[in-house]
């Protein structure tokens, strides 16, 4: 369980404003410290949702990504180094990746929710999808049109718009990411995305072949 402030659920969430700044942010993340959320007044305990995992639970090293899916770079890494890294080393049984979503506006609450709506076996395939359609998805901005595109995502992998509008309403599951995102973030001290913490430690973005080097270390200790 962990707390979780509602000035930082609203600033999220599909109901209220908020203006659309994916374009200008320079994957800085928000967030409140731990201090501050423990001695806010007003506090809601909710379950954090659990973290979405691929690759053999006993792999040797564990990489955990922390990304928004409405980071150009973000998007970047999984069309480039993630897929070599996939293929490498995930399917290898070489690291247990874990994504954890980090929330710079409502549009990639929406998207996460759309993602996590299929269910575990479905996540990582919308995932792929979102980033692939980053820009599309996206569009101008529109909130109505972006939540139509998301919908259209989540359709082709076989659910209704009952189900997809289900999850969009799901307010449990939404205080439940924001949870995760703010408990974990602030633990690991993430400060951009995307950022990746591999076998305990931080690191910034890097190439695929960086990437490599670095996990073919740790795979030799």
């Amino acid at each position: 369980m962990t707390r979780l402030l509602p000035i930082l659920l609203a600033a999220v969430l599909l109901i209220g404003g908020g203006a659309y700044y994916m374009s200008q942010n320079s994957g800085s993340v928000p967030g409140v410290s731990i201090a501050e959320a423990q001695s806010a007044d007003a506090e809601v305990e909710v379950e954090l949702a659990p973290d979405m995992v691929l690759g053999d639970a006993d792999a040797p090293v564990t990489v955990i990504e922390y990304a928004s899916f409405t980071c150009p770079h973000c998007a970047n890494f999984h069309e480039t180094v993630f897929k070599e890294l996939k293929k490498n080393y995930i399917d290898t049984g070489k690291i247990k990746f874990v994504l954890r979503e980090v929330y710079f506006d409502r549009f990639g609450l929406w998207a996460g929710m759309i993602a996590r709506c299929g269910g575990e076996t479905r996540y990582f395939g919308l995932a792929d999808k979102i980033y692939t359609d980053q820009k599309e998805w996206i569009g101008d901005g529109d909130p109505g049109q972006i939540l139509n595109n998301l919908r259209k995502i989540g359709r082709t992998a076989g659910m209704t718009d009952e189900q997809l509008d289900a999850c969009l309403q799901d307010e449990a599951m939404a205080q439940s990411m924001v949870a995760a995102y703010q408990q974990n973030a602030t633990a690991d001290e993430i400060n951009a995305t995307p950022s990746f913490v591999i076998d305990g430690t931080t690191y910034s973005n890097m190439s695929y072949d960086e990437f490599a080097k670095l996990i073919d270390e740790k795979l030799a200790e």
